[in-house]
């Protein structure tokens, strides 16, 4: 190959087309989606279950999409109405916006780092140089020694001004610009946009964990006021029973004892109530709390009315594989390992030369009329500027090596993110299982102590059963009445566990979209090795 020589500008210019050219070159690894065990699971059982377990762990549930609203499931507007309220007064969801706009706010600076720096500056000044310092006695020696005349005297004539005064005006601008010739800034630039689409997922997080929270608070202070309910019954029946006991007594049939036993159930079944109703406000004042309110504020609104709300009868579940795209913590989670990825790009960069050009032109003359000629024009520093690293004492490899043990980490918390949803799922769908199954037998116990309970009434009425028998028979209404409304509750919040898991909430109220973040190029690489040693080859 033959080089040619090409003189001045020409030389000049071939120089920069040569550098601008490398600005398309960006070291360090592309980042790439790791596979995950979702991909190949087709269903949440699909997990290796003894083959006398049910392929489907509740025949209600299907593999259609989980509602993204799935709280109006329960079909409860007061719940619903509630809802719709938290994404603008939680707290949480404030605080997770306020870091939002942070992280974006940082993805503006990072990408200001690719655009030249301009900075304008100009003034106007007057000085004047003594007459009796080193100037002054210059120009007196000089006039003096020619008598004031010939060269000398030019030479003196020319310090003239400086002593006696003159004005100065100056205009112009400073510029840098830093090329990115290895993609240090892009490399940043990716990282700073997949951390604000994580901060954007934590926002999405915290909508969900909060819509979760007010459904299972909601659900509780509703099995509050049905035990409330249930006690209030079981006192206004056990009163009933205390009126007969007294009749007897007063016709001598039976002692004080039956009367003393009845008033003593009477009392326990009411001594139970401030405790629940110390519950009832706990649990408004928790619901509150989720909406931005001070204690009691929501009093009015959750006054004891609607039963627990039961949950559908089809319970949409999804497919395993479709999860990563749903639950916001594996999406942030792998926005994480996007930006740990990137970063050791910007490590790998540190290793290379860096060119800047710059530049300072400006205008400057003592006669503001002649300030925008071309002849007033100045300039310094302007030419490209080459800094390459020789010694830095191992901080450029340690910071590379620190990368990309943090890259790892992300990629352990990635796959623990997708692990841990898939469990909470199958968790939740195992909850479910186990108390509609333990439902169905309270309520059939409910309908047997109920009728135990009026035949020992009829029986002790006629006097042939004794007092005892009825008392039992109280006690055990009671407790299976309570047990069979905490057990509805425990359906109802673990369809509220189900449907966090399955991360449905956030896309009626954040727009789903987000920064692309597989808009790179992709291999098809292991989560163990998602990134490779690149350009540097170490």
């Amino acid at each position: 190959m033959t080089l040619r020589r090409y003189p001045g500008r020409h030389a000049r210019a071939v120089a920069a087309a040569g550098l601008l050219g490398l600005a398309g070159c960006t070291v360090g690894p592309d980042y790439a989606t790791p596979a995950t065990p979702l991909s190949d699971a087709t269903d949440y059982l699909d997990t290796g279950l003894t083959p006398r377990t049910p392929r489907r762990i509740l025949a209600r549930t299907t593999e259609s999409e989980p509602d993204v609203a799935w709280w109006q499931a329960f079909r409860d507007p007061v719940l619903s109405q509630l809802e719709d309220r938290l994404a603008a007064q939680n707290l949480d969801v404030q605080t997770a916006t306020a870091r939002l706009f942070q992280s974006r706010s940082q993805l503006n600076t990072a990408a200001a780092a690719g655009l030249p720096t301009l900075s304008g500056q100009g003034n106007a000044y007057r000085m004047q140089y003594s007459k009796n310092g080193t100037i002054g006695l210059l120009s007196n020696s000089l006039v003096g020694a020619t008598g004031g005349s010939g060269s000398a005297a030019s030479s003196g004539d020319l310090t003239a001004p400086l002593t006696n005064g003159f004005e100065s005006y100056t205009l112009g601008f400073d510029a840098s610009w830093e090329l990115d010739l290895w993609g240090k800034v892009r490399r940043s630039i990716e990282s700073a946009e997949a951390q604000a689409d994580a901060s954007a997922e934590a926002r999405r997080d915290a909508l969900i964990s909060g819509q979760a929270e007010l459904a299972r608070a909601y659900v509780q202070l509703r099995g509050t006021q049905e035990l409330i309910r249930i006690n209030l019954a079981n006192v206004r029946v056990n009163e009933q029973i205390l009126d007969v006991v007294r009749v007897r007594q007063q016709k001598g049939l039976v002692t004080g004892l039956d009367t003393s036993s009845a008033a003593q159930q009477v009392e326990a079944i009411k001594a139970q109530l401030p405790q629940l109703q110390q519950q009832e406000i706990q649990q408004v004042n928790a619901i509150s709390l989720l909406l931005g309110e001070p204690p009691l504020a929501l009093s009015r609104e959750l006054v004891a009315g609607p039963s627990i709300p039961p949950i559908p009868p089809r319970v949409p579940v999804g497919v395993p594989s479709s999860l990563v795209m749903r639950r916001p913590d594996i999406r942030r989670a792998e926005a994480n390992l996007h930006a740990a990825v990137a970063e050791i790009g910007v490590a790998e960069a540190q290793f290379f030369p860096s060119v800047t050009l710059t530049g300072s032109p400006t205008v400057n003359s003592v006669d503001p009329g002649k300030l925008f000629r071309g002849s007033s024009l100045q300039y310094m520093n302007v030419g490209p500027s080459v800094s390459i690293p020789l010694f830095e004492g191992g901080r450029l490899k340690s910071n590379l090596v620190l990368q990309r043990a943090r890259q790892q980490e992300a990629a352990i918390a990635y796959q623990k993110a997708v692990l841990q949803g898939w469990h909470d799922v199958v968790n939740a769908l195992a909850a479910l299982r186990g108390d509609e199954g333990r439902r169905a037998r309270l309520a059939r116990q409910v309908a047997d102590a109920r009728q135990a309970l009026a035949l020992s009434r009829a029986r002790y009425a006629q006097g042939v059963e004794i007092f005892t028998t009825v008392l039992q028979a109280s006690q055990t209404v009671l407790q299976a009445e309570t047990n069979l409304s905490q057990a509805t509750a425990a359906i109802s919040t673990d369809f509220v566990a189900l449907s966090k898991a399955l991360g449905g909430g956030w896309e009626t109220t954040f727009p789903p979209g987000r920064t692309p973040l597989l808009s790179l190029a992709k291999v098809s690489i292991p989560l163990s090795d998602v990134v490779h040693d690149g350009a540097l080859g170490r």
